[in-house]
Order: structure tokens, then C-alpha cells, then sequence
């Protein structure tokens, strides 16, 4: 078989491998991009988009429920879960679509199949396309799968992954999930909304124990309120499939009994079975690819993006680290900076987060503090019946710089940008203070956190001193 040559071969078509693509080949090199199975990768396919669709249709419901609070009069309510999921994969379809075009006017050559190094320098492809690619520099974007794990037999019929739980055209009456991080927390937010009766079993003492412990309480109340069961600290040793439905068995013997269980503990890394030993890549015991901050691997002209190469398992993630590669690649210089990376959580309410908590910035040496500010007080939030949660700017006593910024409430996902920027730019409180929020808007929440970070509430009653 003749090689084919390009100047940089891609290798994964998902967040971080097309951009770096696009990238490449806008910087004039001719591109080769490998994908096994469908462009876009999990995120477009099997993650990010599929599970946001169904939520978005599960938010429309709920405020077709809430519609008298409006003054809205309307008749009994039902839904068709069967049209959520074909509405669902519609826009999965339609996305995937247009992402094929994008890669096509890029003139950017598609090679269908999956790609193995047999060389630092060549991959074999096989599958639809069977080719032998030779390249100048390789990216490396495989990304991950769900995780199994021994004891919870996935059979994508009863126990699910997150993949096969978004093909499900009918809705469990109970559902247990194992694993409360976000995965976990946004499938039982979501099916909570659709009259599932749900229970989360964690091993961790919360759910999401990544945030700060005031943004895992927040939700962690917000869902119980709704009826969302939330065992901590539990060790889940085994799930049995039985005639009507599963069984899990907790460490101490306790049995919980459901229609279905969802398996949320975490994801793989696809690397074993690239040919990373022919390539000269040795993988760490974490499993990660070691890459520096222009992702580029020990090998020269190799680099490696997305979740095989880094602690932030986010698609938007990815998609920067793809570009950074790329420009590397290309001869420019490009650094990736890990210090204003917004993490989103797509429950409801919604979580945000981006740089450092409170407890992050005292560990690390900062003279922090924090100013909080209620949705409940904000007019607009009155006005949208959105009262829920709250948002916290963290700064530096010393400097005013903008430390970090969570918020737990309506459109949390929108609202975090603004904080992302401060962070990034290491604005000081200042910045936001003296920056003029249009009113009535809920992006206000942050001028007036801010205030109460900098000791100026305007909204809210000073802090009371001893004198007081």
C-alpha cells in the first residue's frame, strides 16, 4: 500500500482533534484527520450535546408546569419521551452534519477507520478507509470512554453507562446512579424532572466534591428539596440484575432496589491500543500522556490534546488544547494556561465554577475573602421566577485581584464567562465594581457580589460589627 503524506495527521475527530484540524490546515499544511467512528467524538455524539438537549426538553416541561405562577392558565400536562430522544438525536444529526462540511471547505482529507502508529511518523488506518498516512507532526486526540468497573455488569438494558442511558427510549419508574459527580448529577437532575424516582449513591462525604463545599451543599439541599435521594459516603460492592429490574448491595449490607442503574464513575483513556510503543510514548501510571504547556509529548513532532493528556476532562478544554497544538505544530509559539478553566455543570439548578474557591486560595497562601449575593434579591431573578441559588466572587485582601467565582442558580452556565475573563485577565474587584451592569438583568448578581467583596453591599445590609 502507497503511503499517503501530509504535514500534520490528526489523529481522533472529536473536541480537541477537528479544531486542531481546522487550525492546521487555516495555517496553510495539509491535513490528514482520523476518526473511527463518528466526527464530533463523544461530546457531539455520546456526551455534551445529546444529554443538553434532553435537559433543555425536561427545562421546557418544567416551565410549562410553573406557567400559572405567570398568570398562565393551562390544561393537563403530559409528555413524549419517545419524541424528546428523536429530537435529541435530530439535533445530534443535524450538528454532525455540518461539522462534515466544515472539514470538508477546510480541504481537510477524512480518513474513516481507526488509526495505530506503526512509526513516530506513520499510522495504518483501518476500517471504511484503510491507508497508510505518513506526516511531518502527529496529534494525538483519541479522548476517553466510559469506565467499567468489575462488579456493575453493564448491559446497556438495565445497567447502564452514560452512553447507552441517552439511547433509552422509555423511562425507568426508579432509577439508581452510582457515582454522584457531574455525570452522575446531571442524569438525576434530569430524570428527576421527568418524574423518575432517583437515588444517588456516592462514595465521596458530597456530591460534586470537586466545587467548594458551599456550592455542593447549595445543590446537594436543591436536589433533596426536589426529591432526589442522596446517599454519601457509600461504597457500592455489587449490582445484580434481576427478574423485575437491579439490586445494588452497599458496603454494610444495605440492598437498594430499582428498574434500572446508571454506572457514573468516571472514564478510560483510549491509549492502549494505539500503538503508542511503536510512536516511543510511554504512558504515565495515571494513564495520562506527559506533555508540556505547548502539549507537546517527549517525542519531537509529536503532541497529544483532550482527556489523554490532561486533568480537565472538558470538551471546551480539549478544543483550546487542540488549537495550541496545532499552532505549535504549525511553527508558531502557544501556551495553554490552566488558570481560568470554567467548569459547568448542567443540573438544575446549574452549577459554575472557574479559578479558585475560598478554601483553594487560603490553602495556597492568599489572604482571601469572598462576597456572596443571593438571586433571591436580584429584581429580574423576581421577575423570571428564578430565584434559586446564589454567586460568590473570591479576591485577594491584599491585591483586590479576582481569585475565582462560583454560582449556583438559573443560567449559571452563561454567567460564569464574565468571571472566566476576570480570571484569566487578573482583574481586581475594582474591574467589576466600576463596570456598569445593565439592569434588570441576572448578570448583575456579579456587581453586587463584588460590592459585598469589597465591603460596600449596596443591596444588602452592611456586615454587623461588634460595636453593632
Amino acid at each position: 500500500m502507497e503511503p499517503k503524506k501530509f504535514d500534520i495527521v490528526v489523529i481522533g475527530g472529536g473536541p480537541g482533534g477537528y479544531p486542531a484540524a481546522i487550525k492546521a490546515a487555516q495555517n496553510g499544511k495539509t491535513v490528514a484527520l482520523i476518526e473511527a467512528k463518528e466526527l464530533g467524538g463523544t461530546c457531539l455524539n455520546r456526551g455534551c450535546i445529546p444529554s443538553k438537549t434532553l435537559i433543555a426538553s425536561a427545562e421546557a416541561l418544567q416551565r410549562t408546569q410553573e406557567a400559572e405562577e405567570f398568570g398562565i392558565i393551562v390544561g393537563k400536562i403530559s409528555f413524549d419521551y419517545s419524541k424528546m430522544v428523536s429530537r435529541k438525536d435530530q439535533i445530534v444529526t443535524n450538528l454532525r452534519k455540518s461539522l462534515e462540511g466544515l472539514i470538508a471547505a477546510n480541504k481537510i482529507t477524512l480518513f474513516r477507520g481507526f488509526g495505530k502508529f506503526t512509526s513516530p511518523k506513520e499510522i495504518k488506518v483501518t476500517g471504511t478507509d484503510n491507508a497508510i498516512i505518513c506526516a511531518d507532526k502527529v496529534i494525538i486526540a483519541t479522548g476517553s470512554e466510559p469506565r467499567s468497573v468489575k462488579g456493575f455488569p453493564i448491559d446497556n438494558k438495565r445497567i447502564h453507562d452514560s452512553t447507552s442511558m441517552l439511547e433509552l427510549k422509555e423511562l425507568p419508574a426508579k432509577l439508581v446512579i452510582v457515582g454522584g459527580g457531574v455525570i452522575g448529577c446531571e442524569f438525576a437532575s434530569l430524570y428527576n424532572a421527568l418524574g423518575v424516582e432517583v437515588t444517588i449513591l456516592e462514595m465521596m462525604p458530597a456530591i460534586i466534591p470537586m466545587e467548594s463545599p458551599a456550592v455542593s451543599n447549595a445543590l446537594t439541599k436543591a436536589f433533596k428539596k426536589k426529591g432526589i435521594k442522596i446517599e454519601t459516603n457509600a461504597l457500592v460492592e455489587v449490582v445484580d440484575l434481576t427478574d423485575k429490574g437491579i439490586i445494588v448491595t452497599l458496603a454494610g449490607s444495605k440492598k437498594i432496589e430499582a428498574d434500572m442503574a446508571l454506572v457514573a464513575v468516571g472514564r478510560v483513556l483510549n491509549t492502549s491500543s494505539i500503538g503508542l510503543d511503536k510512536a516511543g510514548i510511554a504512558v504515565q501510571d495515571n494513564g495520562l500522556i506527559a506533555v508540556n504547556d505547548k502539549m507537546e509529548t517527549p517525542v519531537r513532532d509529536i503532541y497529544a490534546v483532550g482527556d489523554i493528556a490532561s486533568k480537565w476532562w472538558l470538551a471546551h478544554v480539549a478544543s483550546h488544547q487542540g488549537i495550541i497544538a496545532a499552532e505549535n505544530a504549525c511553527g508558531h509559539t502557544a501556551c495553554i494556561d490552566y488558570n481560568a478553566v470554567p467548569n459547568v455543570i448542567f443540573t438544575n439548578p446549574e452549577v459554575a465554577s472557574v479559578g479558585l474557591s475560598l478554601e483553594k486560595a487560603l490553602e495556597n497562601g492568599y489572604q482571601a475573602t469572598l462576597g456572596s449575593f443571593p438571586f433571591q434579591a436580584l429584581g429580574k431573578s423576581q421577575a423570571a421566577f428564578q430565584t434559586e441559588g446564589f454567586a460568590q466572587v473570591v479576591i485577594d485582601r491584599k491585591t483586590g485581584q479576582i481569585l475565582g467565582a462560583q454560582v449556583v442558580g438559573h443560567e449559571a452556565s452563561a454567567l460564569i464567562a464574565e468571571m472566566a475573563v476576570a480570571v484569566a485577565n487578573e482583574l481586581t474587584v475594582e474591574c467589576i465594581t466600576e463596570t456598569i451592569h445593565a439592569h434588570p438583568t441576572i448578570a448583575e448578581v456579579w456587581l453586587e457580589a463584588a460590592l459585598v467583596a469589597n465591603d460596600t453591599p449596596l443591596h444588602l445590609p452592611p456586615k454587623k460589627t461588634k460595636k453593632d
